[in-house]
């Protein structure tokens, strides 16, 4: 797969992602039913849906700079560094939602974050030079 529709796909994906996180912020769906369960209070659920809401803004920000580096044919190791700590995290989020109270978390969540783990890695793995 190459890294440009590794990242339109990966792009799609934060882009539903960012939309399931919107309508957890305005409770059109039950905060109880994500986060594995473990949210106690309507507080609790705006810091985390915030939190949770900036850190993708600022992955697609990266993804996308990684993108327009692709078009022009050059690299930067802070975005690629940036890209595998995307990797990692996406790779300890699918543990995480392994304990999912939720089934949807569980096989959903688990197969987005592990679908997204490897997406990052084919984005920021270096290319084989012939």
């Amino acid at each position: 797969m190459s890294k440009k529709r590794a990242l339109i796909i990966l792009f799609f994906i934060l882009g539903i992602v960012l939309i399931f996180h919107l309508l957890i912020l305005t409770e059109q769906i039950p905060y109880d039913k994500v986060w594995a369960g473990k949210l106690n209070s309507v507080e609790e659920m705006k810091f985390f849906e915030t939190l949770s809401i900036l850190i993708n803004t600022f992955m697609i920000i990266i993804l996308f700079i990684k993108y327009k580096q692709l078009e022009k044919k050059v690299n930067n190791k802070i975005i690629d560094l940036f890209i595998w700590v995307f990797m990692v995290f996406f790779a300890l989020n699918t543990i995480g939602n392994l304990f999912a109270k939720s089934k949807a978390e569980l096989i959903l969540g688990t197969f987005l974050t592990l679908t997204s783990s490897i997406l990052c890695f084919v984005i920021a793995k270096k290319e084989k030079t012939p």
